[in-house]
């Protein structure tokens, strides 16, 4: 299949999945007054970058509506709003000061293709691996470089194209200020800074409205009443509005120009991507079936999006992180508020001229200089701060300012890269003796320059004695490990012993003892591990319990935690979207992970003895097996349900017995939720469920398999997974584990057969029949037990 195809070409609806049903209004309330929130945004924001760029004003409308309608409806990440971007500013009007307008359009487009290109590459992770600190610093240049331009038309001048020239002249502007324009862009800021903040219920109310749309129609209101006169806002006819022309200049010029256009266009539209899955994970209440952003396609549509902006003469275009955060904030749901706020844009484009032009540039600006100064995030800087980046993130915005963006970044890279370098090089070795123990700690990469120095610290050790050796770093090398082991051996032989702690990636460290080799699995039981604490004393029978329990939590740590704290720390990013519901038994026996051969993330677990599912507003019912299927199915919208019974389980062994008779205990009156089970097993012998290739064994077995057919119709019952059954969203599957066999089963249905009733397929050989082999895998749909 195509790199470029869309992500619904790989996923077709199952066969027996009923179509849904057509909408009566193509978009949900939610988008509508979301599309309208963000318009309100969007319509002051793109005429203020317009006019920052020094473009012709339009050009900020024509991206805005490009954005919102090609980039929001072939973009990867559907709740993201693209159109221009204050990112954008510094580039592009450097750009227009080098090459000219028409120039610049035909530079959006080439940066559209590239783009496109990159998309179909699938690279799109890759710029993700940028330093945060690098995108930062770049960010934060680029707010400092618009907040001192947009400062000489706040004092009411106009700026020039370089920072440094901005700042030279900033006294003989201060000396000139004009008094109309400092009035306008103060009452501007003082509603950007109050309107937020307004209290009460009122002002719960009041604020709904957008705090940019409130600032700039009041600075207008307030200029026309009172008669300024002020630079406002030009928009002439749409029929003397530029379009691209063929990119004329030095041909390494124009390569880097597109390049650099490339670059922020693509860094920021996919870091705001990532940043939107955050905030569509964290909104309170059921969540919309989005699911986490296809970044290549995110920047496909981003290059798609480019290259329509340049050709209509409009700005380059990017994903907007306070759009996008409106956006999701509003309670959108799917791409029609994005595509719909572009909409938006065009009739406001055509219909409301007049209007647009009471507008004082001043307010403009000031409402842009705002939005450069919160660039500068003082959570970035304290993030970089304590992750010891600050060299990286000062760099790149001093670079971005004095030079550019494009070798701002470059230079961010590079000191990045030498940082990492001298981490690398320079390990802080030390040894020093307590209470006769001898201890040598590495702090830092251990790696083959750093073997000299541990070579020199390990020989301070004396013969017989005990040491400990602490690795306090991230990595060791083969030739860092080779000297460790081999002084340890050395030193053993000798009469002395020798622990190593710590556990580092590249080599595994961490073992206690040399003559015995933990090779314990994750699902090794607790009884098994006696070789990996041989060292441990015993301890009363008590205490064994607990003991095994803190043996276990440190096998992990040493063991597995390295292995899975990549995809952990991405999961604890991006947060959980598993696509399985998997409701099974409490048994201890049945290790969901292992039978499944699922990792983190993969599966939303609930247990309970007997794998029950109480049928909605049964007596004595349990709300937490309600709630944990509501919450799957409406906000972590998964697609798929399963119900896992297992052989030999004590629930349906006490069901047999009586165990749900009369009485008032808890058990006693959970187990009651599986006399449905009990009274279909004693039904037609025709409709009784089998294993593949054999009936139950005992009574036992086929209620444990009975049970998994009447719990899939309990769970039928439940409204939320109604729903999403009938607009065939959701599969419903039934599982057995025979304990003793290590065998996993499906539910199936004989085709063609002669007893009927419903099998549980072997996996294994269900999954290499197909359909035509007599027999296959299933899940249930609506009228399907």
């Amino acid at each position: 299949m195509s790199a470029c195809a869309p992500p619904h070409a790989q996923h077709p609806r199952p066969p027996h999945s009923p179509a849904p049903a057509p909408r009566r209004f193509p978009v949900a309330g939610a988008d509508l007054s979301a599309a309208v929130a963000v318009f309100l945004i969007a319509l002051p924001l793109s005429l203020g970058i317009a006019l920052a760029t020094g473009a012709p004003l339009q050009a900020g409308l024509v991206a805005a509506a490009v954005g919102g309608i090609v980039a929001g409806r072939l973009g990867g990440c559907p709740l993201q709003v693209s159109g221009p971007a204050a990112g954008l500013t510094v580039v592009t009007a450097d750009l227009i000061h080098r090459y000219g307008w028409r120039t610049t359009c035909g530079i959006t487009v080439l940066a559209g293709v590239a783009q496109l290109g990159l998309g179909c590459l699938r690279v799109a992770r890759g710029a993700l691996a940028v330093s945060p600190a690098v995108v930062h610093g770049m960010l934060a240049g680029i707010g400092i470089t618009i907040a001192v331009a947009q400062l000489h038309i706040v004092l009411g001048g106009s700026p020039d194209s370089s920072v440094l020239a901005n700042l030279r002249e900033l006294p003989a502007q201060l000396a000139r200020l004009d008094p109309a324009a400092v009035s306008m862009s103060a009452l501007t800021l003082a509603l950007l800074t109050a309107w937020p903040r307004l209290p009460g219920r009122t002002g719960r109310l009041l604020r709904r409205v957008p705090a940019p749309l409130v600032a700039v129609t009041g600075a207008a209101a307030t200029a026309a009443l009172a008669g300024l006169a002020l630079p406002r806002v030009e928009l002439p006819s749409w029929h003397s509005h530029a379009l691209a022309g063929l990119p004329e200049g030095p041909v390494l010029g124009l390569a880097a120009a597109v390049l650099t256009t490339t670059l922020v266009c693509s860094v920021q539209s996919l870091l705001g991507a990532v940043a939107v899955d955050k905030l569509v994970a964290a909104r309170p209440g059921p969540q919309p079936h989005v699911g986490r952003s296809d970044l290549d396609r995110e920047l496909l549509g981003q290059g798609a999006a480019n290259i329509v902006s340049g050709s209509l003469g409009g700005l380059p275009i990017a994903g907007v992180a306070v759009r996008s955060t409106a956006n999701v904030k509003s309670g959108a749901v799917s791409r029609n508020s994005t595509m719909l706020h572009g909409v938006l844009v065009v009739v406001a484009a055509l219909l409301m001229v007049p209007v647009l032009e009471e507008i004082p540039l001043a307010s403009l600006a000031a409402l842009v200089m705002a939005v450069g100064i919160q660039m500068v995030s003082l959570h970035h800087i304290r993030t970089v701060t304590r992750h010891r980046e600050v060299p990286v993130y000062a760099a790149t915005t001093l670079g971005v300012v004095a030079l550019g963006v494009l070798q701002g970044v470059l230079l961010g890279v590079a000191v990045a890269v030498a940082l990492a370098l001298h981490r690398l090089a320079h390990t802080r070795i030390t040894h020093e003796e307590k209470e006769g123990v001898h201890h040598v700690q590495v702090r830092g990469q251990l790696t083959f320059l750093a073997v000299p120095r541990l070579s020199r610290a390990l020989h301070l050790v004396p013969q017989g004695a005990h040491a400990v050796v602490e690795l306090d770093g991230s990595f060791m090398d083969h030739a860092a490990y080779e000297s460790l082991q081999d002084w340890r051996s050395a030193h053993t032989a000798r009469g002395g012993t020798a622990d190593l702690a710590g556990r580092r990636g590249g080599i595994r460290t961490a073992e206690r003892a040399p003559a015995a080799e933990c090779r314990c699995r994750p699902w090794t039981p607790w009884r098994n591990h006696q070789s990996c604490f041989a060292e441990a004393p015993a301890a009363p029978a008590g205490q064994e319990a607990g003991r095994e329990l803190a043996r276990g939590i440190s096998s992990f740590q040493r063991n597995t935690a390295p292995l899975v704290r990549e995809e952990l720390a991405r999961l604890a990013r991006e947060g959980q979207r598993p696509s399985q519901l998997f409701l099974t038994c409490a048994d201890s026996r049945l290790v969901t992970s292992m039978i499944t051969a699922s990792g983190p993330g993969d599966l939303f677990v609930v247990r309970n003895v007997g794998n029950l599912v109480p049928p909605p507003g049964e007596e004595h019912g349990d709300d937490s097996v309600a709630a944990a299927i509501e919450y799957a199915v409406e906000v972590l919208g998964v697609r798929s349900i399963t119900v896992c019974g297992h052989s030999g389980c004590g629930a349906m062994q006490a069901l047999l017995a009586g165990g749900a008779g009369p009485g008032d205990t808890p058990l006693r009156r959970w187990l009651r939720h599986g006399l449905p089970s009990l009274a279909r097993t004693a039904g037609d012998h025709r409709d009784r469920p089998r294993l593949a290739g054999r009936a139950p064994a005992d009574a036992v077995e086929l209620l444990c398999l009975t049970n998994v057919v009447q719990q899939l119709a309990h769970l039928r019952a439940h409204a939320s997974v109604a729903r999403a059954l009938a607009k065939g969203e959701l599969e419903l599957h039934g599982m057995y584990f025979h304990v003793g066999e290590a065998q996993a089963y499906l539910l199936a249905r004989t085709e063609g057969g002669t007893e009927g009733g419903t099998v549980f397929e072997d996996v294994a050989e269900g999954v290499g029949k197909g359909e035509g082999a007599g027999g296959r895998v299933w899940a249930t749909t609506p009228g399907q037990v």
